[in-house]
């Protein structure tokens, strides 16, 4: 790639997640310049998707190379997005040289299109999903076939039919494993090109051998052979690779989706009037742009013309819409319900609130992707001593026990076989497969792998309030209902609008027809001309009145209706949100154990005292924004609090992030659902208490799990170099030590974990 050209050809490099069987054989030349934007500071900017990063070691390999270009001002890395934010200062052509230096590396890289991410995650877990296809077929008829060799054994079976079955086993298992072993043997092999090892090199090794020894064993007639083994380890942990791959791509996802969510067309208004529909990238600052009734905000701006109520939830969290006018700021992410309204751009793309939701997501993602599981850390240690206990084997045996090499490389093999970590890997998999599946009947969906283990370890429970604590939709307060003459009229005027409390009057007070000629006079309310004079149902200010009607609402902490009718005071409706049935139950439960509670809302200080006095919570702030939320989960964090965070909006999304460990209702938003590391379903907060049951005792066996797979490789190992173990009988350990560790966690399964304990 010319250093210099501003057209940049990725020699090997594909679209992140493209198989190596479907990437094409002369990829086009990608132009990198036509995707660059430019930061308020002036700085030029370009966002990659990077093929190819696994670990932190790669994150800082990328980061060091894009530090040591003086003209990049900054260059991160988020593992879990695989989003390479990159700022430079300098012309829109000095996008090709700087991703050459992050495709010299050995990484490939394609402009970020959240959408494109989506595609490649598809395209990776069909892969996987085609090799846990071959390899399950394969394993499956080779096993009918060892299985008559073994009855065959004791049978007298003559030495030409034991001979065609291995023959046939052959033909079977070589081009199953050459194709199924491939995510192992790349990954492995790439471990190997870098410099080191990971747990796929002695799977590959031992998957490998097994099946080369067995062929070396078929040529010369041997009674044993090992195809059986090979094919059933590789299936077993295809099916491992495929489960864990879908999780990830799961917690990907959650930043996909905000992107996503302001990525989509902008209508520009001109000076002459004209209006261009233009994608976010060719929007700048200053521009004048039209948002039209229905569709959702995609720029920071300030309304210069039109009323409209917008739905700020996604971003505040507040249920009922927004009455705005000239003057006032929008936000992208923000729904316009009413109304069209002509905005003039103060911000886009990432330098909207949207995108500081994103970047605050992404930071406290990374900060997450930072957290090792218990059996990575033991990984790093147990590749290499598998390999050195298997050398150790084949040389020892070869050097000191005076054996020809093909004997002492069955040995090797067979110390390769006893060892593979599948009773390790299965250590964690196993207890949360059966802890997921007891809390799935439950209606609690775990999302992440370390879910379980993060549970366990909660000392602090933060709610959000609207939609977590409550029940997310306003309700009419039956004291406020009024006359069945006052019913009546505000339910003609209700029924005509599809505003939130008029849905919620028509449901408590209907149904009734809607009156003919009511008018929606956007960020007001409605109005109908009547022979005695205008009828109002709308905003305290609009409808004339300072409180001093029937069911005055001045004390009221939820949001309220006022009908003004001529010649009678005005009717105040009010509306609450219903905590859900059990919130108080669930806190005191909480309490009870010892773990701190509190509440942290977008909503009024008013509304937010009176659920927090309702549900028992002392300790609750209100107003928050998003960063707010995420200020106050650090500062427990540095208090040394485990904290839990359960929240269900937009608002909530980088909260849930940054916690330890957070639960989303299934009612909350996608993106809400797709961050935090479990959902729960149903109207009920009981889910919250017995998902910390069961994770505290998940841990237990887990720990459990870990003593018995060490166990066993301590009794294990010295008899596998003791040359007492073939290749077969270490398959036949491996399993049962593999089915020991499963029986274990199959406990969880038979042990009541009611959340009423």
């Amino acid at each position: 790639m010319d250093g210099g050209s501003a057209t940049a050809k990725v020699c090997g490099t594909k679209p992140a997640g493209l198989a190596e069987d479907d990437a094409p054989a002369d990829a086009p030349a990608i132009d990198f310049t036509s995707h660059v934007g430019h930061d308020p500071e002036g700085h030029a900017t370009l966002s990659l998707l990077v093929e190819g990063a696994h670990c932190g070691g790669c994150v800082a390999r990328i980061e060091r190379a894009l530090a040591a270009r003086p003209e990049v001002t900054h260059g991160r890395l988020n593992l879990t997005t695989k989003r390479l934010a990159i700022a430079w200062s300098g012309p829109d052509e000095a996008a090709a040289p700087i991703v050459k230096s992050v495709t010299d590396l050995g990484f490939g890289v394609v402009p970020y299109d959240p959408t494109q991410m989506d595609d490649s995650e598809q395209r990776d877990q069909r892969r996987l999903l085609r090799c846990t296809a071959v390899a399950g077929f394969a394993a499956a008829n080779v096993m009918l076939l060892s299985v008559s060799v073994w009855a065959g054994a004791a049978q007298g079976m003559e030495e030409g039919t034991r001979a065609f079955f291995h023959w046939l086993s052959a033909l079977i298992v070589l081009p199953a494993v050459a194709y199924a072993g491939r995510p192992f043997f790349a990954s492995a092999l790439a471990a190997l090109k870098a410099g080191h090892t990971n747990m796929d090199v002695p799977i590959s090794l031992a998957v490998l051998l097994a099946s080369g020894m067995s062929l070396a064993e078929t040529m010369r007639g041997a009674e044993h052979v090992y195809f059986d083994s090979a094919i059933t380890l590789l299936f077993f942990l295809l099916i491992g690779r495929f489960l864990d791959r879908r999780a990830r791509g799961r917690a990907r996802s959650a930043a996909h989706r905000l992107l996503a969510l302001a990525a989509r067309a902008i209508t520009v208004v001109g000076e002459d009037g004209r209006q261009t529909v233009l994608p976010p990238g060719k929007v700048r600052q200053g521009m004048t742009v039209l948002v039209a009734a229905g569709e959702r905000v995609a720029v920071d701006g300030v309304v210069t013309a039109g009323r409209s109520d917008l739905d700020t939830s996604l971003i505040t969290g507040e249920m009922v819409p927004a009455a705005v006018g000239p003057g006032e700021r929008i936000f992208a992410g923000m729904l316009n319900q009413t109304a069209p309204l002509t905005v003039t751009v103060s911000a886009i793309g990432d330098d909207t609130l949207l995108g500081e939701i994103v970047r605050l997501m992404e930071a406290a993602e990374q900060r997450k992707a930072r957290y090792v599981a218990i059996a990575d850390r033991i990984s790093r240690l147990y590749a290499p001593a598998v390999h050195a206990l298997a050398a150790a084997a084949f040389l020892g045996w070869m050097l000191l026990g005076g054996i020809a090499w093909q004997p002492a490389l069955l040995i090797a093999v067979s110390v390769l076989i006893v060892t593979c970590p599948c009773a390790l890997g299965l250590a964690v998999p196993a207890v949360q497969v059966i802890a997921s599946g007891r809390l799935m009947r439950g209606g609690t969906l775990l999302k992440t792998g370390t879910a379980l283990e993060r549970f366990a370890q909660v000392d602090t429970v933060v709610f959000d309030k609207t939609g977590t604590l409550t029940v997310g939709r306003p309700s009419l307060d039956p004291a406020s209902a009024g006359s069945p003459e006052v019913q009546a009229l505000a339910v003609s005027l209700a029924a005509a609008s599809r505003h939130p409390l008029s849905r919620a009057l028509v449901r408590a007070l209907g149904p009734g027809r809607a009156a003919d000629g009511v008018r929606e006079v956007a960020g007001f309310g409605l109005a109908l001309e009547t022979p005695d004079g205008e009828v109002r149902l709308g905003r305290r200010d609009w409808c004339s009145t300072t409180g001093s009607g029937t069911g005055d609402g001045d004390d009221a902490t939820g949001p309220e209706l006022w009908l003004a009718r001529p010649g009678a005071a005005p009717h105040c409706f009010r509306f609450e949100d219903a905590l859900r049935a059990d919130a108080a139950d669930v806190v005191a439960k909480l309490q009870a154990r010892g773990l701190g509670v509190e509440i942290l809302s977008g909503d009024r200080p008013a509304a937010v005292a009176a659920v927090a006095a309702a549900v028992g919570i002392d300790r609750w702030t209100a107003a928050t924004t998003p960063a707010d939320k995420v200020a106050r989960l650090e500062t427990l964090a540095a208090e040394g609090r485990r904290v839990l965070m359960v929240g269900d909006g937009l608002n909530d999304v980088p909260a849930l992030a940054a916690a330890y460990v957070s639960l989303s209702p299934s009612s909350a938003i996608d993106i809400s659902q797709t961050a935090a590391d479990a959902v729960f379903q149903g109207r009920l907060l009981a889910p919250v208490v017995e998902v910390l049951t069961v994770a505290r005792r998940a841990g237990s066996l887990v720990t459990q799990n870990f003593a018995l797979a060490f166990c066993y490789n301590l009794i294990a190992v010295p008899i596998a170099m003791a040359g007492w173990v073939t290749p077969l009988v270490a398959a036949v350990c491996m399993s049962s030590s593999s089915l020991v560790v499963v029986g274990n966690a199959l406990r969880l399964a038979g042990r009541r974990t009611a959340a009423s304990r």
